[in-house]
């Protein structure tokens, strides 16, 4: 039925509703539509437009949500450390700076990573996410060189199934870091 309604809401020619009420018979398991099926029907032929929903972001209040906390370092720019929307939370690259001191924690790869997983996870904790619900993640680094020293750290916060990732050598990070996370958690 959705389909129709988006059909018609674009003027696509609908499809034979016999058939596909014949091909739906062994879902409905009732061989014909349901009330709700009905009602969307008379719904979606009236005359009036029918408005047509997208999966689009949106700059709507109820729709995206800007996700703060202290205990993480604050953003550099006009940027927020996360961001909620459509049931999913959108982390800001996040450096491995000390919060308290808005300092690196110190000039070697491996304590930045571990600095940026834990700030991460307090982001994720304050957007009501943690770890295990991060879905897709994104490493720059400054030295591709630092790849295996990441992963090993990298590897001891995220539990399998371990999410996808995409990790880049950059020309430059925010303030030298030598390494700048991003991710996308599942809500």
């Amino acid at each position: 039925m959705a389909s129709f309604c988006a059909a018609r809401t674009f003027h696509i020619p609908a499809m034979n509703a016999g058939v596909l009420r014949r091909r739906a018979l062994w879902a409905a398991g009732i061989g014909g539509a349901s009330v709700a099926g009905a009602a969307l029907l008379r719904s979606c032929s009236s005359k009036r437009s029918v408005p047509f929903a997208s999966m689009s972001l949106s700059t709507h209040t109820r729709i995206k949500e800007a996700v703060q906390t202290e205990k993480a370092p604050a953003a550099l720019g006009p940027y927020s450390q996360a961001i909620k929307a459509n049931n999913l939370l959108f982390v800001s690259g996040v450096l491995g700076l000390v919060p308290e001191t808005g300092k690196f924690i110190s000039d070697n790869v491996e304590d930045q990573t571990e600095q940026v997983l834990k700030n991460m996870g307090e982001i994720l904790k304050s957007g009501g996410a943690n770890y295990s619900s991060v879905v897709k993640t994104t490493i720059l680094l400054a030295d591709l060189k630092d790849f295996k020293k990441v992963n090993e750290i990298y590897a001891k916060y995220f539990p399998s199934p371990a999410p996808a990732r995409s990790t880049y050598q950059v020309a430059a990070l925010p303030l030298d870091a030598k390494i700048e996370i991003e991710c996308i958690a599942a809500l």
